[in-house]
């Protein structure tokens, strides 16, 4: 053990020296596997952000959580032009579910609008993201209400105009002042504040409650009715706790094609979304582009690899008499091959930390200039430290056995 810890340390000792007698030469040749680990890295923890972003923004939703509507949100069986024709779902047809499926623990109806404008005494807040709900969206979104509460069933259906409105609305038209209570206008009425939700930020699908005020959705349908352009309705269904979601989908679709009339034989005229079913798209979606990014990189560790090589049989080549003397002085094989690779690998180890150090500054400085959290995890840190040991390993393997196979004699005599 104390063999390899001295050979440990005069491997280090050599690695520097090259490092200081010939810096460019090492600097062009650590390049390499420095941006190959950089591209590695970089790549892995953008994607690793971005996963762990879509799943805290995810997180407070049920993944067996169906989104009822006549439109798609992915890819689809169902040609556009005839899922154009597909008629919208209903207030009725949200009810007669909530009524019949008995699968199911609870259903909210929502409607998508154009943005507003809300306005408090002299104050205004424009493009507010207007969210339009039924009661039971709150229990299914598990919505996080900083002050106040959420509007209840006897508010939900009669389309009391109150709202609960996100923390961004709530500094923008109230200040530092409590809004519980207060009044705003939109839609040419009054509505009071009764709940401000938790401040959140943008979520990776540009949602953001921060933005948002939610309203009775009746109060919407009972101004401008059911059927406009600027609304599109939704059904949200939670189903119960230990229910599979493909049984509980199959019988929303049957009790729907029983209510809408449709005959066996013929094609749904809607379209049922799971959650855990774009989640898994999602967790497909980031694991080609982790096999495509390390990919791409891949070719600038190659390159790095044979840039290890080459500054490795410089090495042997100048130190072929020192290699020669200690041969002579009983040093064995394995002595000489041990020293060569672990220089290599000390190398390749400090091209992959400055690329490390680079990715982390670099992550440091976005997450402090916008609004998304870049993480550099342990893991990716000790696979990008896994892989620079590896192209060390490699590259400096044949540079050390042609050395360690060198005659003492005529390496002597080279050096002579």
């Amino acid at each position: 053990m104390l063999l390899y810890l001295r050979l440990l340390k005069e491997s280090l000792s050599f690695a520097l020296n090259a490092l200081r007698n010939n810096k460019l030469r090492t600097f062009l040749s650590l390049l390499g596997v420095t941006v190959g680990i950089f591209s590695i890295i970089a790549i892995l923890a953008a994607v690793d952000s971005l996963d762990r972003k879509i799943k805290e923004d995810m997180s407070s939703i049920d993944k067996n959580t169906m989104y009822l509507k006549r439109f798609s949100f992915g890819p689809s069986e169902i040609p556009r032009w005839k899922r154009e024709q597909f008629p919208d779902v209903s207030y009725d047809e949200y009810q007669y579910i909530k009524d019949n499926v008995s699968s199911i623990q609870e259903a909210a109806f929502q409607i998508f609008t154009k943005s507003e404008t809300a306005r408090y005494e002299d104050k205004a807040a424009s493009s507010v993201n207007v969210v339009p709900v039924s009661y039971e969206f709150a229990e299914i979104q598990s919505l996080k209400i900083e002050h106040g509460r959420f509007y209840n069933e006897s508010e939900s259906n009669s389309g009391t105009p109150v709202a609960v409105i996100g923390y961004e609305i709530a500094k923008t038209l109230f200040g530092d002042a409590n809004p519980l209570e207060k009044k705003f206008r939109m839609y040419g009425q009054r509505f009071t504040v009764i709940g401000v939700l938790e401040k959140q930020g943008q979520g990776m699908f540009g949602e953001n409650n921060d933005t948002a005020i939610i309203i009775p959705v009746n109060f919407l349908r009972n101004m401008y009715g059911d059927h406009n352009d600027f609304m599109t309705p939704i059904i949200i269904i939670k189903p119960k706790a230990g229910e599979d979601g493909e049984e509980v989908k199959a019988e929303v679709a049957q009790k729907l094609r029983n209510y809408r009339g449709i005959k066996a034989g013929e094609t749904d005229n809607f379209i049922i979304d799971i959650l855990s079913g774009f989640t898994d798209m999602i967790d497909q979606i980031i694991g080609t582009m982790n096999m495509i990014g390390i990919g791409i990189s891949a070719f600038s560790l190659l390159v790095g690899g044979f840039g290890i090589a080459n500054i490795m049989f410089v090495s042997v080549k100048e130190r072929t008499n020192l290699i020669g003397i200690q041969k002579a002085l009983g040093a064995k094989n394995r002595f000489i091959l041990f020293q060569f690779l672990f220089e290599a690998v000390i190398l390749s180890l400090f091209g992959g930390l400055i690329g490390i150090l680079m990715v982390w500054g670099i992550a440091a400085l976005l997450s402090s200039m916008i609004e998304f959290k870049f993480v550099l995890s342990f893991g990716i840190v000790c696979f990008g430290t896994a892989v620079a040991i590896f192209i060390g390993l490699v590259s400096g393997i044949l540079p050390a056995i042609a050395a360690s196979k060198l005659d003492p004699v005529e390496a002597i005599r080279s050096g002579m």
